[in-house]
């Protein structure tokens, strides 16, 4: 059988006018004559910035990607990507996730490359830079940046995200000073690299092997630790040989791949985000999935992975445990193990071949972490489309529990009053914020971990239960509600909570009730409707993304990015 033509070729290969354009042009970054032999052409797509501790590593590894394109016989071309800094972007990274895909769908498709090498870590870099590649659905790979060093304070170890929340909640309580606070930034970050709790981006990169879209130990291993390097080099490596098999990313992240990212994502304790990206990334695939997925799925795996914020480790005890082939290994029967992998062996054979070196890390299923974890996936008249919880992170008594809401129209109406004194709240009230959602922030920002009323952590309690349409950090906990759809911007029932209304959560049963009689909700839709204003945002990327978003039950993609293209391009550039 005769082996599909490079796509490179159509530029390279070519002994006319155009193929001399073409050549000439890239010869000018310092390619030699016979690499145009018709080796394959393989891009790097590197999300480097110094904007960002995630991906600042990044710059340097892909020097040993390039070496392991070169080894394998490849060509490796370098182009940059759009960086996500989660913790610096105004008003929310998670608002330019869709963008990057954008920019690399066509990046991919535009240029004349083979495969290519996705290069990312923070907490949008990877699902964006999975749904550009899938859209196009050439041969691509998948390598993290890795996870900073443990973090350190006072004698102790600390964990990115999550130790911040708590400790901003102990100067709120008074029982830590200004100046301890303080002194705990350095400590927390002491190395490039992602969270090293398991927030979002370590999730991601976690269930980036479950997918099978890189190779094994991609999530674990510290960003400085030298066998990054050599995971790199063996990613160049290999994507050379996936070109010349044409596997593609369609042929890897099947629905047997998304179950077992479901599955991995319950067992490592994964951040709720993970539920929004895997939507998103499996409308770009055609691959039929689903919030209640979710639910389902999951209750089939217990917590197996003992860190921060559903345990007490970090991402580097991980590692040294046994990182994600060992939770694979673990799960057992419950893993998809005949799923392909980018590296040309089954999840069934990854599994086999690992080793689990701390039980204290990670837990077996004879004896877990935990129960069931994963994400609990809500319906009821205030999320008619679903709402989820992550029971892990949150406290078993709320979770079946009836109050009286306190609302805040926005996040500057909670900002404004949350301290107030005069705050009307107690311990049994349910804290429900509005306007950011997708279209409301716009972004949908990771504020539904709402902080407490100081006049309730004055009392010692430290957790109640909260209400919106927005997102968490992974890296934070509490019995937090979350993705509330529709939201209410869209004009989703959240609009028209009032303070006082009675909300009942029943987590065992997945149903979120708000007990106000149709006959008022239909009223207070009139005036609702009656008030709006139009929106603010008239024009650029903030109009486009408010008119197309999709809600957070679809992962919020744009609706007309959905789907995928071809890698074909027909015309020529001149």
């Amino acid at each position: 059988m005769a082996k599909k033509p490079l796509r490179s070729t159509k530029s390279y290969g070519k002994h006319d006018k155009d193929g001399f354009i073409h050549r000439s042009w890239i010869k000018a970054t310092g390619l030699p004559d016979h690499v145009f032999d018709g080796r394959p052409i393989i891009g790097i797509a590197n999300t480097w910035s110094e904007l960002v501790t995630c991906q600042v590593g990044l710059r340097d590894l892909a020097d040993f990607v390039k070496r392991g394109v070169w080894e394998a016989g490849g060509v490796p071309i370098e182009f940059p990507a759009m960086s996500l800094p989660e913790t610096q972007m105004r008003p929310t990274a998670m608002l330019f996730r869709n963008l990057l895909a954008m920019e690399v769908e066509e990046s991919i498709r535009a240029n004349p490359i083979d495969g290519v090498v996705l290069m990312g870590g923070c907490d949008k870099t990877t699902p964006g830079l999975l749904m550009g590649a899938a859209s196009v659905d050439l041969p691509a790979i998948f390598v993290s940046s890795g996870s900073m060093l443990n973090g350190k304070f006072e004698g102790r170890d600390i964990g990115s995200g999550t130790d911040v929340w708590r400790f901003s909640e102990a100067v709120r309580a008074g029982e830590m000073s200004l100046d301890e606070f303080m002194s705990a930034e350095s400590g927390m970050s002491r190395s490039a690299g992602v969270c090293n709790t398991m927030g979002t981006a370590s999730t991601m990169a976690s269930l980036t092997e479950a997918l099978g879209i890189s190779l094994p130990n991609n999530a674990a291993l510290p960003a400085v630790d030298s066998r990054r390097k050599v995971l790199a080099h063996m990613s160049g490596n290999r994507i050379v040989q996936l070109v010349k098999d044409d596997v593609k990313p369609s042929d890897i992240m099947t629905r047997e791949a998304f179950e077992n990212a479901i599955l991995m994502h319950a067992a490592i304790g994964g951040s709720t985000n993970a539920v929004i990206h895997l939507l998103a990334l499996a409308g770009r695939l055609g691959v039929p999935l689903t919030l209640k997925d979710f639910d389902e799925i999951a209750r089939e795996a217990p917590l197996l992975v003992n860190l921060m914020p559903s345990g007490k480790y970090l991402m580097e005890d991980f590692c040294y445990a046994g990182g994600a082939p060992a939770v694979a290994k673990e799960l057992g029967p419950l893993y998809r193990r005949d799923a392909v992998t980018v590296s040309g062996k089954t999840q069934g054979e990854i599994a086999d071949a690992a080793k689990i070196w701390n039980r204290e890390v990670i837990g077996s299923l004879e004896a877990p972490i935990g129960p069931s974890s994963g994400v609990w996936v809500l319906k009821g008249n205030l999320c008619p489309q679903g709402a989820i919880l992550k029971p892990s992170a949150a406290t078993p008594a709320l979770l079946t529990h009836r109050g009286k809401a306190v609302v805040f129209e926005d996040i500057e109406d909670y900002h404004a009053r949350i301290d107030h004194p005069d705050l009307e709240v107690d311990e049994t009230s349910i804290l429900v914020l509005k306007g950011c959602g997708p279209k409301g922030y716009p972004g949908m920002p990771e504020v539904g971990n709402m902080g407490l009323p100081p006049k309730i952590l004055e009392k010692g309690i430290t957790d109640m239960v909260r209400i919106s349409d927005a997102r968490m950090s992974g890296t934070a906990y509490g019995t937090v509600i979350l993705h509330v759809a529709p939201e209410a911007e869209a004009g989703g029932p959240l609009a028209l909570v009032r303070n006082g209304d009675e909300i009942e959560f029943d987590g065992p049963n997945r149903t979120l009730t708000l007990l106000v009689s149709e006959v008022d909700l239909i009223q207070r839709r009139h005036e609702w409707e009656a008030a709006r204003q139009p929106s603010k945002y008239t024009r650029g990327w903030y109009k486009l993304y408010i008119d197309t978003v999709l809600q957070a039950d679809t992962g919020v993609d744009l609706d007309f990015l959905v789907g995928k293209s071809s890698a074909d391009v027909t015309r020529e550039s001149h």
